[in-house]
């Protein structure tokens, strides 16, 4: 992401050629950060970045451990990657992320094809780990998750180049009883403001244009720092970035929401009226169990005040379902509460057992049950869904356009201020067939349907090729069922 000159290091070459080096990355959008860092700095020194497994010398896979199943993804990433080295091409296998700081001796000693592990606070290191390998070396880099993250990033971007997440801080002080994170990414860690200013600036000068802004907890930004909360005042500031036109948050602590925060969304255009709220239950009891410092009636307040100010505010949460000691009242709280806060999108997770958690140590539900919890949630806010979304018919929104639709000729795929990236739906639309869109273009469309969690549309604003206003096209295709793939 900067102008500097790559210098090749010794060990970036092998065989008279580059080095190439593969990444395989899980889990979220902070990890997702961490390994566009990774792969800047090693573009940067010289190295060549793949995407094929069979055609690395060395291959980085960056774990997730969240929760069971992503560490049983984690688990197979990792020996798919130990079987291209023992039968492949790839010299050199790194582990890296989230599994590095709590399982890393136990990775190390279970799959001895592993030469590295690089904990979650030390990926700005990758470079010289990978070079100490291809130098004969075997690199135990299991990191402390508290030690200070170097946020000088060299991100060259995997997501499409008009969107990209930003990080704002490391690690989390909150203590969920359910939650591994901090025992993986340490204690809350926010990044200098003028740190993530320069970066934004840097990306608007490679085009990109939504910003989302994450940590675990963005709304503690700058407590640390400056001793006082800051996410507001850093998102006036991100607004001042010429070329961002999107600003969106997610991870937002709901009892850290301030009035501030309310009035820079509601007043700050760039600032999307999009808010990502994780609730986790409805059961003022199960909230107790879980340490979460806050109750439902509170929670349904913050939504009810949210919406009084600023009153198309999209938002989003996240619950756990089949948490230890939850009865069925409780779970019957939990569906009344989704009922009576109408979130737009929601995603509901059957709880996952974590070693040394609180919640882990106690009595656990049966896994059919937790499942059989989880879908009967969902299904409840798959209506919800419907009826938010169904109330969209007849608005006109900004789009983002992400490219065209295999629903034929004339469509395009898109997301509006409603809809993030992967998890929310997105825009189908009809435009004139020989519309010259390109992604990250702006257009706006009159939506005009709803399919499942997607929004349908067309344009309504005259496009041009070459200058001359185009006509409509009639002979485009009608809406016909089945979800954008």
């Amino acid at each position: 992401m900067t102008d500097r000159p790559t210098t090749a290091l010794p060990g970036a070459q092998v065989a008279g050629r580059p080095v190439k080096v593969g990444f395989i990355s899980l889990g979220c959008a902070k990890n997702l950060v961490d390994t566009e860092s990774m792969i800047g700095l090693l573009q940067n020194t010289g190295y060549q970045i793949t995407n094929r497994e069979e055609e690395a010398d060395v291959l980085v896979v960056n774990t997730c451990g969240f929760i069971e199943e992503a560490k049983r993804e984690s688990i197979e990433a990792i020996l798919e990657a130990a079987q291209q080295k023992t039968a492949g091409r790839c010299q050199a296998l790194v582990v890296a992320g989230c599994m590095v700081p709590r399982y890393g001796e136990e990775l190390a000693r279970e799959i001895p094809e592993i030469d590295a592990l690089v904990g979650t606070a030390d990926y700005p290191r990758i470079g010289e780990v990978v070079a100490g390998i291809l130098a004969g070396q075997r690199v135990q880099q299991i990191s402390d998750p508290d030690a200070i993250t170097d946020w000088n990033f060299e991100r060259v971007l995997a997501t499409p180049g008009y969107t990209a997440y930003i990080k704002i801080a490391e690690g989390c002080d909150c203590a969920c009883a359910f939650c591994s994170i901090p025992l993986m990414r340490g204690r809350h860690r926010s990044r200098p403001m003028e740190s993530i200013l320069d970066e934004a600036r840097r990306l608007a000068q490679m085009g990109v244009r939504e910003l989302v802004v994450i940590s675990q907890d963005t709304t503690y930004y700058g407590i640390d720092l400056y001793k006082k909360p800051m996410l507001a005042s850093l998102l006036r500031e991100l607004a001042r970035v010429e070329s961002i036109r999107w600003i969106r948050i997610h991870y937002s602590y709901p009892t850290r929401i301030t009035d501030e925060l309310i009035e820079v969304i509601a007043t700050e255009p760039k600032v999307l009226n999009y808010l990502d709220l994780p609730l986790q239950h409805g059961s003022n009891r199960l909230l107790r169990i879980m340490n979460r410092p806050a109750n439902a009636e509170g929670y349904l307040k913050l939504v009810q005040k949210l919406r009084e100010r600023i009153p198309d505010i999209c938002l989003r949460s996240t619950f756990i379902a089949g948490h230890p000691g939850e009865t069925e009242a409780d779970f019957q709280m939990l569906l009344d509460f989704l009922k009576a806060c109408e979130f737009d999108h929601v995603g509901v997770f059957a709880y996952s057992q974590e070693e040394d958690t609180k919640s882990g140590k106690m009595e656990q539900l049966p896994e059919e049950l937790r499942i059989a919890r989880r879908d009967q949630a969902m299904a409840v806010q798959q209506e919800i869904a419907r009826k938010r979304n169904q109330a969209q018919v007849g608005r006109e929104l900004e789009v983002l356009v992400e490219g065209r639709s295999p629903r034929g000729r004339g469509w395009f795929v898109g997301r509006c201020y409603r809809q993030s990236p992967g998890i929310d739906g997105v825009v189908l639309f009809q435009a004139p067939v020989h519309a010259q869109l390109k992604p990250g273009d702006m257009v706006q469309v009159a939506i005009t349907g709803v399919q499942d969690y997607d929004l349908l549309g067309r344009t309504t604003e005259p496009l041009t090729v070459d200058g001359a206003v185009m006509e409509e096209d009639l002979s485009l295709p009608v809406f016909t069922p089945g979800r954008h793939q």
